[in-house]
């Protein structure tokens, strides 16, 4: 008689095939916390919130352009920034505390739930965002960007434990693929909403209102299915309190990245390319409404088209990931995401055919850049301490992502133009490229001591 495994995981008994049933349905369930979760990304830190609450602060802005939150004297134009890095740094703070609760209790589920719902509270009170309310903006935009970062950390440390290591960078590319879909489908809806609010009856700013609201109804609404479907590997408590053990168990995670030194060195390389990631993410309609003189309806027909082809390039860079393995597939798109900044320099203003040719190249590297990049990382790390690395990693992924739009908002704060500060995010796709190609992927794995893949 077998002894296989039983439990949730298994229902059908101790069969192969139960236990490979079992898998794909919590990967069916994985895949739409993206769905979930990707409309705030989409919806309200690239499109929309930016320049709402740019105007917002340039509304309660003195006559020489500046906001003054606790008595600190900020150009309007560089609120936004400063809102995303404040939020980061708060993200910081608690997902090392979280880490450490979901190894210690491998109770990732209330945890992920208590983090989803919290950003999605806070999302869908930008209802309330109006008049001169640019610090009621900012506070939720800081509440809802880290929440969603400390999710984050929790969706991750699932892959290891959901997918064999042969199909991680398809199971990784799907889920950003599902998140790239419900973003596009929002930003359709989106769209009809904000160009017909007039015979919706709604004025200009209560479109936006609702669209950003609606984002957070949406993730909340969809974080019903992960919830149900992935489940939690139990692990003995040791009784040691996970809040006062956050910061010294990331200590212990960084203590223990030193016997895998090629690991510290992936991170670092992803830490450095996927800051500049991020701040193009959540700039980029900022840098067109300001800069480029592009208005809202262009904006949102530029990220839907983004959306639309992330889920193909998502897929596709899958596809050459099988062929010519992730590592090489994430440099070529390192080359690609330069020669866009150097595009956005040179854009003309009031040009949205050409804004449009940049978006479709966006959309065909960004999904898979990042999506590759997780399922990689996946492979680096030691078996039984997913959250914890993933924790590490997500500081890397959002964390740690501060420094770009920091800059970001200092250059346009110091020069009065987004187009200083979109070049300066070259240097992170080139020194992130030179520290990526120096990490010999395949002894990295064997130090980890996982299994290699046959192509990686």
């Amino acid at each position: 008689m077998s002894t296989g495994t039983t439990g949730a995981a298994d229902p059908a008994g101790k069969q192969p095939g139960g236990r490979a049933a079992a898998r794909r349905r919590e990967q069916h369930g994985w895949y739409f916390y993206d769905f979930a979760c990707s409309v705030y990304s989409t919806s309200v830190l690239t499109v929309f919130l930016g320049p709402y609450l740019t105007s917002v602060a340039k509304a309660a802005a003195d006559p020489d352009g500046f906001v003054h939150p606790l008595g600190i004297p900020v150009r309007a134009g560089s609120l936004f920034a400063y809102s995303v890095s404040a939020s980061i740094v708060v993200a910081v703070i608690l997902m090392p505390i979280v880490g450490a609760a979901a190894d210690r209790t491998g109770r990732k589920k209330p945890l992920l739930a208590a983090a989803a719902y919290t950003g999605a509270a806070a999302t869908a009170g930008m209802f309330f965002l109006d008049g001169h309310r640019y610090l009621l903006g900012a506070f939720l935009l800081i509440v809802a960007n880290a929440s969603i970062s400390v999710s984050m950390v929790l969706y991750n440390a699932y892959l290891p434990q959901i997918a064999e290591p042969e199909e991680r960078d398809a199971v990784s590319s799907r889920g950003w693929a599902f998140g790239y879909t419900s973003g596009a489908l929002v930003l359709v809806l989106n769209l009809i909403l904000y160009s017909g609010h007039e015979s919706f009856g709604l004025t200009e700013s209560d479109a936006v209102r609702i669209c950003l609201a609606s984002a957070g109804v949406w993730w909340g609404a969809f974080t019903l299915v992960p919830l149900r479907r992935l489940r939690d590997r139990r692990v003995a408590a040791d009784g040691e309190g996970a809040v006062g053990s956050g910061w010294k168990q990331l200590r212990e995670t960084l203590k223990d990245m030193r016997r895998h030194p090629l690991t510290l060195s992936f991170l670092l390389a992803y830490l450095v390319y996927n800051d500049g990631i991020q701040t193009v993410i959540s700039q980029a309609s900022l840098y067109g409404s300001e800069e480029l003189g592009l208005d809202q309806t262009t904006l949102i027909i530029a990220v839907l088209l983004v959306q639309i082809l992330a889920v193909a390039g998502a897929l596709g860079m899958g596809r050459l990931a099988r062929v010519y393995g992730a590592k090489r597939t994430i440099l070529g798109s390192l080359v690609v995401w330069t020669a866009i900044l150097v595009a956005a320099y040179l854009l003309p203003s009031d040009a949205p055919v050409f804004f449009f040719v940049l978006a479709a190249a966006i959309g065909l590297v960004l999904g898979g850049s990042q999506a590759l990049s997780r399922s990689l990382f996946s492979h680096l790390v030691p078996r039984g301490k997913e959250a914890e690395y993933f924790s590490a990693y997500e500081m890397s992924d959002r964390g740690l992502s501060w420094l770009g739009p920091l800059v970001f908002g200092l250059a346009y704060q110091l020069t009065g133009s987004y187009r200083e500060a979109i070049i300066s995010l070259i240097v992170f796709f080139a020194l992130g490229a030179v520290l990526l190609a120096r990490v010999p992927v395949r002894r990295a794995i064997t130090a980890a001591g996982n299994p290699v893949p046959e192509r990686i």
